[in-house]
């Protein structure tokens, strides 16, 4: 197989050039219009590709319940309060899981699901799998996090003075689950994957997305054939029990590491083929515009950054000269967080926190430092990640016009009262 040998970066590279040459196909969409919504979302400045809308919406279109206290509603999505996690452990429960939906979810009877695999990257036809042979399939179990490409694209604005487009999450589009399935290779393998695959294209079963007036059709992400073989799972279950409606089921991929948009839920079909594919989700959307990336755009997002968050809410009141623990956490797409610190004056001091986890590739790391305010007024805390590389969080994020991957430190203001 072609593509399995090359790397993420390498494979991005590939892609974007087959793309600016017009080689890759357009899945799903005419080529004339996914160049137009690519100019749209290209132009520098106030970005002006407009958030996806769903053909029919009933917002927000999220089955589970969203209690206040849990959820800030964005839309046709929910963000998870991470005043909400303090008192779970490692595993965001189902209840509290964020919500991204490009439309509205849509509610599948497993018993009438089938999933198509076909594609001309198939040594044979396509092949049919139902809920049931799908679970009589060997199992594995991961646990992995999954976050939205935008998650934390607020402080653009708000910390940089800097215009985006986008749901303008703060930081809780993010959960961690132990999710079981079934390897996407083993499928892929059972319905016959030829040595000529170079694309695996997932496609959801939920609305189809209308952005400024063109039809993108229904939510779909190639991933490279090397990735596909590699840590994807078909999961049916999520922290082990069945997936709920707004997080997949029947069945969804998980992609450990990588953006959000790869993970695509209520999965229906998957195309295999032996020539580069493309669709509005890795060409104007889930790339990187802006002054700092060519006219073109960067290469289509794979793994996501690096992170830290304070289970406290903004402009929370904490008491002077009381003992306080700040726990947060930290996470990152790549190597595993080594150490995280935390400044409670804007930034002057720092101090490590206490790691309450052991750092592992895919999920976030629980941390905690003893803190005593000994000042009424406002306060500025910090919390900052070093992964095992060395990378530091920066000070600044690179801006880029559609909000995603902002990884700088965030100032998290409270009140000492």
């Amino acid at each position: 197989m072609r593509s399995v040998h090359l790397s993420e970066a390498g494979y991005d590279r590939m892609r974007l050039r087959e793309w600016s040459r017009g080689v890759a196909r357009s899945a799903g969409i005419d080529r004339r219009d996914l160049l137009k919504f690519v100019a749209a979302a290209s132009v520098a400045g106030t970005a002006t590709a407009a958030p996806a809308q769903a053909a029919v919406t009933p917002a927000p279109g999220i089955v589970k319940p969203l209690p206040p206290e849990l959820f800030t509603v964005r839309g046709t999505n929910a963000e998870t309060n991470f005043t909400a996690l303090r008192s779970t452990g490692l595993l965001t429960p189902a209840d509290r899981f964020f919500v991204r939906n490009h439309t509205v979810t849509p509610r599948i009877d497993a018993a009438d699901w089938r999933l198509s695999v076909w594609g001309s990257g198939l040594t044979g036809p396509a092949v049919d799998f139902t809920y049931t042979e799908l679970r009589a399939l060997p199992s594995v179990t991961r646990t992995a996090f999954v976050e939205c490409a935008g998650n934390a694209r607020s402080f653009y604005a708000t910390q940089q003075n800097q215009q985006v487009s986008g749901t303008a999450w703060t930081l809780g589009a993010i959960g961690t689950a132990r999710w079981r399935g079934v390897r996407l290779a083993d499928v892929l393998r059972r319905a016959g994957i030829g040595r000529d695959a170079v694309d695996v294209l997932p496609r959801g079963l939920d609305n189809e997305v209308i952005s400024d007036g063109t039809n993108l059709g229904r939510v779909r992400r190639p991933l490279p054939v090397s990735k596909a073989l590699d840590d994807v799972l078909l999961a049916y279950e999520m922290n082990g029990e069945p997936l709920p409606p707004d997080h997949g089921y029947p069945v969804r991929l998980i992609v450990p590491s990588w953006v959000g948009i790869a993970n695509i839920k209520w999965v229906g079909d998957i195309e295999v083929s032996a020539e580069p594919l493309l669709s509005p989700w890795n060409t104007g959307l889930y790339r990187l515009f802006g002054p700092a990336y060519p006219p073109e755009g960067g290469a289509p997002l794979t793994r996501q950054t690096l992170k830290s968050a304070f289970e406290l809410a903004p402009g929370a009141s904490v008491p002077v000269h009381r003992r306080q623990v700040l726990t947060g956490r930290s996470w990152s797409g790549g190597v595993p967080v080594r150490s995280v610190e935390i400044s409670t004056d804007g930034g002057t001091r720092w101090r490590r926190a206490r790691l309450r986890d052991e750092p592992r590739s895919g999920s976030w790391v629980r941390w905690s430092a003893d803190w005593l305010p000994k000042e009424r007024g406002s306060a500025v805390l910090l919390a900052r990640a070093t992964d095992r590389t060395g990378r530091t969080q920066p000070d600044v994020a690179v801006h880029n016009t559609q909000g995603y991957l902002f990884d700088a430190v965030v100032r998290h203001e409270v009140r000492v009262v």
